[in-house]
This record gives C-alpha cells, sequence and structure tokens, in this order.
C-alpha cells in the first residue's frame, strides 16, 4: 500500500444545521467560513491570534487579496469534514493557500480553491513583511516543489 503524505494541514471540523441551506446541504458562503475557522485556529496555535479585542502580532493584520472556490460535489448534512490547507507560496508580504474541503475519511473533495492574503502596516494599510516568526511557520505549511521531467 502507498502512502500520500499531503502537503499542508488538514483541520477536523463539523458541519451544523446552520451551515445548511434549505435542500439540506451546506450552503455555499459558509465554505469560505470553515477556511477561515481552520486558518485562525491554526495561526492562534502558533501564537498569531486576537486576545483582548487587540492583535497579539502584527501578522495577523491582513486582507484577503484574491478568492476562488470551485465546489465538486455537496456535503449534505451535518456531522464531520475535513479543512485541509497549505501554502502554495510565501513572498515578502502575501501568501497564496490552496485549499480542499474533504469528507472526514478524506476521500471525497467536496470543494477546492485557492485565497491570497496580503499582510497590512496598521498605519499605513499598505503591504508590510511577514515577521520571522509567521514566515517559519508558513513555511511548515509550503508545498514541495515537484520538478518535471524533461
Amino acid at each position: 500500500m502507498t502512502t500520500v503524505v499531503l502537503p499542508g494541514h488538514v483541520s477536523p471540523f463539523v458541519v451544523h444545521f446552520d451551515d445548511l441551506d434549505a435542500m439540506g446541504i451546506v450552503h455555499n458562503a459558509r465554505y469560505a467560513v470553515f477556511l477561515e475557522r481552520a486558518l485562525s485556529q491554526w495561526w492562534s496555535e502558533r501564537g498569531h491570534s486576537y486576545a483582548g479585542g487587540r492583535p497579539t502580532t502584527s501578522d495577523v493584520l491582513h486582507a484577503v487579496a484574491e478568492y476562488s472556490i470551485s465546489y465538486k460535489t455537496p456535503v449534505r448534512g451535518t456531522g464531520e469534514i475535513g479543512v485541509h490547507f497549505w501554502v502554495e507560496t510565501l513572498g515578502e508580504t502575501s501568501a497564496v493557500y490552496r485549499f480542499r474541503i474533504l469528507s472526514a475519511d478524506g476521500q471525497t473533495v467536496h470543494a477546492e480553491g485557492r485565497r491570497v492574503n496580503v499582510k497590512l502596516d496598521p498605519r499605513t494599510l499598505r503591504p508590510a513583511p511577514w515577521s520571522d516568526d509567521a514566515r517559519t511557520h508558513a513555511h511548515s505549511l509550503l508545498a514541495p516543489v515537484v520538478e518535471e521531467a524533461a
């Protein structure tokens, strides 16, 4: 049996009744919320969050510059799913995340997409470099570069 090692991180997640639309499937807008919560939890566990209404580090101050999602097969009903995310590229001031919403067993891809974050300077709201700490953590999410044979 071949073991496939996925880049990034898979966060277990629970779909609740209020995530569903009138047809009993996850509402399309909830997928972005699922990713946001998974990313927030992951970064919070590494010291990058909000405490007492204030950011714990400057790296928490970022904006989403781009977001795209493709829906593959609906999540039908409540229960466990997985939110798989990784960093495709890490720039000086930006990070490109890729993500997939998976069935609990990881066998079904319900949706997949891309999100671009840009770190902002709180005074100017212009792009600012990620800290060394954030870069170190983000590197653990980087997908390996696969060289194609010539």
